[in-house]
């Protein structure tokens, strides 16, 4: 007789997850700042699979365990800051002891809608990085994020009053921007890492064209490039913007146009055939990207070399 798989846990409310951990009620129904050291219920369950319902950003220090994102896990035990969007599901490794201080920051996103960040937290695209690509932290920049807390932790502290809200949704910002600025200073200490991460995509958009794998399965997308190379979408993209000023998706623009001057230039196929053979499903499509990256027609381009 099959087991049914355990649900994840889903967390609609800030107020739900303090309960559940055995805290006191969040002193702001929309926005918390848990110091992990004070939670001493057994969360083993938990481990099994949360969803929350708001937006959480967590610095772990001296972590021994491992998190599991999808079917890998990956080991903290120098600590980082992580950053969960809604509706994201989190899980632990079920046998490793979750060991770590730090802080977890809880915001709903009731809490900034009608603030701009409201639009603009999606522009902060490490929301939806994975776990594996947490941000490691400098002594210096340790001490810029854990001093951020603790001004949302004196303000939460404070009698609430007009400027409550405006004064902590200031410091989720500046959180954000700096590590925003961390992340792009992270990308570039890795750079070894992270060259051949660049040159494993340069060899799969290779195979992609070479191969004429596009024939049967399409033009590549971002999404099947970064499943192939074990990272999330927006931490290739992001990852690449930094090291070369492109992203993904104009990476493989940039390999298609390359492979359509070599056939353009080399074969008698006509502009359909070309277009088919590329992995698009309408020759009017090639065509535009064609003219938009090169400034020419494909029928141009082909023209220039009689």
């Amino acid at each position: 007789m099959k087991t049914e798989a355990k649900q994840p846990y889903l967390f609609n409310s800030i107020s739900e997850l303090h309960r559940e951990l055995g805290l006191p009620s969040p002193l702001h129904p929309l926005v918390s700042l848990v110091d992990y050291s004070t939670i001493k219920t057994d969360t083993t369950d938990l481990k099994k699979g949360m969803i929350f319902n708001f937006y959480k950003v967590s610095y772990k220090k001296n972590f021994k365990g491992k998190i599991r994102y999808g079917q890998s896990y990956y080991d903290f035990d120098e600590g980082g800051l992580s950053f969960v969007s809604p509706n994201q599901l989190i899980s632990a490794a079920g046998e490793e002891e979750a060991d770590y201080g730090g802080y977890t920051l809880l915001f709903h996103p009731d809490f900034i809608r009608q603030h701009p960040l409201g639009k603009n937290i999606k522009n902060y695209g490490f929301f939806s990085y994975s776990v594996a690509e947490a941000l490691y932290l400098s002594e210096k920049e340790k001490n810029v994020i854990t001093g951020i807390f603790k001004n949302i932790e004196m303000e939460l502290d404070s009698s609430i009053d007009h400027f409550s809200q405006d004064v902590m949704i200031s410091q989720i910002e500046l959180l954000l921007n700096y590590s925003k600025r961390f992340y792009s200073r992270q990308f570039i200490t890795r750079k070894s890492g992270n060259n051949d991460l660049s040159l494993k995509l340069e060899e799969l958009l290779s195979n992609y064209f070479d191969d004429e794998k596009t024939l049967v399965t399409g033009l590549p997308t971002v999404k099947q490039l970064s499943d192939e190379l074990q990272v999330t979408p927006h931490y290739l993209s992001d990852m690449l913007r930094t090291l070369t000023g492109q992203n993904t998706q104009q990476h493989i623009h940039n390999k298609l146009i390359d492979k359509a001057r070599e056939i353009l230039s080399t074969t008698n196929l006509s502009i359909a055939e070309v277009a088919y053979r590329l992995g698009f499903e309408h020759p009017q499509s090639f065509n535009k990207i064609f003219k938009r990256k090169t400034k020419m027609s494909p029928v141009e381009f082909r023209q220039s070399f009689n």
